[in-house]
């Protein structure tokens, strides 16, 4: 019967430390987007979290792993890997993949960001970087950016891995980088961008109309693209 109870106890902590580590992951969240990263503290995270400042040390090793964690979950819950996986594994034209991967990006920073911890704390780290982005990378925008970048190069004609995608990826991502920094600024500037005189589906087709332009425009000739021997 000892051994039992203690089975339930252990279980039982090890359900309360995964609250606790929740609890400070979206705490830290709310925390980093309000401060940023060089004015939060773990013990205003603590606090937040119900709980220690220890607790940040104990769960993840320090603040500076805490935010690690916290980018990483920020462009998690903006964007899923696993969402745009299903989008460009699906059976359709690459054209039709990009022209749905760039609908999602739309919907999800015309989305109600200024209340948005993930998006504000992404959108710092993109206007002042921290050395602390490893993480985000390896796990988050890496292999996303393989699959942006598989489309494109489908859509040019080329490998994934030569220089025309990663430029034509940048100004594909842009539009969606600048009203994911600055939308609201943006909208004032340019009433016809607000979401009450442009929907989503169309600010997105228009979007996507540009950008298939401009790959069209990168594409190889065909003549160039074909050896000497299937020239002749």
């Amino acid at each position: 019967m000892a051994r039992g109870i203690r089975r339930t106890a252990r279980s039982r902590d090890r359900q309360d430390g995964a609250a606790t580590r929740i609890s400070l992951l979206g705490a830290a969240g709310a925390v980093f987007a309000e401060f940023g990263f060089d004015r939060a503290t773990a013990k205003e995270i603590a606090l937040r979290a119900g709980t220690n400042a220890a607790a940040v040390n104990y769960h993840f090793g320090g603040i500076e792993a805490l935010y690690e964690d916290v980018l990483a979950e920020a462009h998690h819950r903006l964007m899923s890997y696993d969402v745009l996986a299903r989008t460009v594994s699906a059976d359709i034209e690459p054209k039709e993949k990009l022209r749905r991967f760039i609908g999602l990006l739309v919907k999800v920073v015309r989305t109600g960001n200024e209340h948005s911890w993930p998006a504000k704390v992404i959108v710092r780290e993109l206007i002042a970087p921290t050395p602390h982005i490893d993480k985000l990378r390896r796990e988050e925008i890496e292999p996303k950016k393989a699959l942006l970048f598989g489309v494109i190069a489908q859509i040019i004609g080329v490998a994934p891995d030569h220089p025309l995608v990663a430029q034509a990826a940048l100004s594909t991502m842009a539009p969606c980088f600048m009203l994911l920094v600055a939308e609201k600024r943006v909208s004032e500037i340019i009433p016809a961008l607000a979401r009450e005189s442009t929907t989503d589906e169309e600010l997105a087709d228009r979007l996507v109309r540009f950008t298939l332009g401009g790959l069209a425009q990168l594409s190889p000739p065909v003549q160039a693209a074909r050896s000497p021997e299937q020239r002749s």
